[in-house]
């Protein structure tokens, strides 16, 4: 197999697993070529009680990608990004994009549109507003795969979500701004198997050369874990893009396999925070921190323990 080369646009840790961090280990595991752009240099990710570090600015991630170009190794099959404050910085991120799609017609662009979630049913923004505009209007429209929770896909279409016939008109609306694969990583859906279990949905629409389009839709529901984890949704949608690569017209099995390797990492990491914090104490955000190299094999090839169903 050809070698296949991932530009991932994230936030990096010095300490601990979340963007860049999150993702680059897992994509080069699953043996894929991952040339990091970090748009933030922090100590750690900011639910600890102190952070510092230095954030790059549209221009300077432009002058990266200028180097990148002069020396003709701009060519790239994928590209990643995540978590974003900062609407200059996304807006070149599209630049980027565009003029990458126009070097390879083939490049998929796998964006996690990261802008905000819901805390006891009541969902709310944790980046400045301006940025809604830019994804709805810029960033989804060139993005290929797209991972919303079920507020950033609420927000995306300004629908709300109460039913799965709901969600799955709402990612018909997704897939009519752009993207071919649509996962709703996460929901307050009622699930089948029970009130211990969390829903994502996932819509893969492909369009036949004759014209006519196949809509591929599949729920998955995994055990809910007791604990807040960061760097969960860089993990997921990093392993999404390995599986869909892998199992390019089966999004059942790739978000079996992502959903899979998402509990085996998760539960690892849970059972190794509360050893660390000892008995009846709540683990914090340090000993939280996703034991990713513990779970090489899990991510290689992951023992499937969560199954999709077709909808």
């Amino acid at each position: 197999e050809p070698e296949c080369r991932v530009l991932s646009i994230q936030s990096h840790v010095v300490r601990g697993y979340v963007g860049n961090k999150a993702a680059t280990f897992p994509l080069q595991v699953l043996g894929f070529e991952v040339d990091t752009v970090n748009s933030v240099q922090f100590s750690n990710h900011t639910g600890y009680a102190h952070w510092k570090g230095q954030v790059l600015n549209s221009d300077e991630l432009h002058e990266l990608y200028e180097g990148l170009k002069l020396n003709k190794v701009n060519r790239y099959d994928y590209v990643l990004t995540g978590y974003t404050r900062d609407t200059s910085f996304l807006a070149m991120v599209v630049d980027i994009v565009q003029e990458l799609k126009q070097q390879n017609s083939n490049l998929v662009y796998v964006c996690d549109p990261v802008m905000g979630d819901k805390w006891n049913g009541e969902g709310s923004m944790y980046v400045p507003k301006d940025l809604l505009p830019v994804y709805r209007d810029k960033v989804v429209p060139v993005a290929d795969i797209i991972t919303p929770n079920q507020f950033e896909a609420e927000l995306l279409t300004g629908r709300k979500i109460y039913t799965e016939k709901d969600a799955l008109e709402v990612m018909d609306m997704l897939h009519a701004m752009g993207p071919e694969t649509v996962v709703i990583t996460s929901s307050d859906l009622q699930a089948p198997l029970g009130n211990d279990y969390l829903i994502a949905l996932g819509s893969h629409r492909k369009t036949k050369a004759d014209g006519t389009r196949i809509t591929q839709r599949i729920r998955v529901e995994s055990p809910k874990v007791d604990a807040v984890f960061v760097g969960t949704g860089d993990l997921f949608a990093a392993m999404l893009l390995a599986w869909t690569h892998k199992h390019p017209n089966n999004l059942k099995v790739a978000c079996e396999k992502t959903v899979s390797a998402m509990q085996h990492v998760l539960q690892r990491t849970i059972k190794s925070a509360k050893v660390q914090a000892g008995e009846g104490n709540k683990p914090n955000s340090a000993q939280l921190e996703l034991r990713m190299v513990q779970s090489k094999k899990d991510i290689e090839n992951p023992e499937i323990i969560v199954k999709a169903t077709v909808l």
